[in-house]
């Protein structure tokens, strides 16, 4: 290779190792998956709840809690529940499981149940990412979604 030619593919070569190190910094890529450190906030939508994660298993998605934020409930139990997690510490407990893609829309899964510690009740479950996926709106609901409610979890991560 002549000295010419040599400088010009060192020259694309840092050009192109330099653009692919800036576009992760620089681009704003959506999260295509509900997996991460959620903020789940109260119902008023203003106080801040707990931090769950999310982790997908094989196309499975299950939470655990990972953080109370009112420190006078850090070592609550699930006094209330009526399974196997019945008088579990909150934080480290699996609240929801099993939840699946949605085969029609890319942004929504569902299939599964969450379960809420204050008062031990398990509903079915629906996630949807919301703001470029920076949200997740998190609809608890029983029998059919219209009958539920819906939280606005934020990404942490």
């Amino acid at each position: 290779m002549k000295p010419k030619n040599l400088l010009a593919a060192a020259l694309l070569a840092f050009a192109a190792g330099g653009a692919s190190a800036q576009t992760p910094a620089n681009a704003a890529v959506a999260p295509s998956s509900p997996a991460g450190l959620w903020k789940t906030i109260d119902d008023d939508g203003k106080t801040e709840k707990s931090l769950v994660r999310i982790t997908d298993a094989g196309g499975v998605y299950s939470a655990k809690v990972e953080k109370i934020s009112d420190p006078t409930k850090a070592d609550s139990k699930c006094d209330q529940c009526t399974d196997e997690r019945k008088d579990k510490p909150v934080v480290g407990m699996t609240i929801m499981r099993n939840v699946k893609a949605a085969a029609d829309d890319k942004n929504l899964w569902d299939g599964g149940d969450i379960l809420d510690p204050n008062n031990g009740k398990v509903y079915k479950v629906r996630l949807k990412l919301a703001d470029g996926g920076k949200k997740l709106d998190v609809r608890g609901y029983i029998g059919a979604p219209l009958l539920g409610r819906t939280q606005t979890w934020i990404r942490v991560e």
